[in-house]
């Protein structure tokens, strides 16, 4: 099973991608990178977690996400 986000992380991770939708890639590791310089947050958690919806999003986009047959 998948792991449940919350609301204010969707939120988030929406408006972020909104505000600069050409500066995310598909790599989680380069996101946490691009959000340090967004966002200013002492939380690792919550930037990973933002991060981590940020990059489902954008492989569900382009429809590189895992399917199941």
């Amino acid at each position: 099973m998948g792991s449940v986000r919350s609301l204010y992380i969707k939120r988030a991770a929406r408006e972020i991608l909104n505000k600069y939708p050409n500066k995310f890639t598909k790599d989680f590791h380069e996101n946490v990178k691009i959000l340090e310089e967004l966002i200013k947050t002492d939380s690792k958690t919550t930037r990973n977690r933002v991060a981590g919806y940020i990059t489902k999003i954008l492989k569900r986009e382009n429809g590189t996400a895992s399917e199941t047959a």
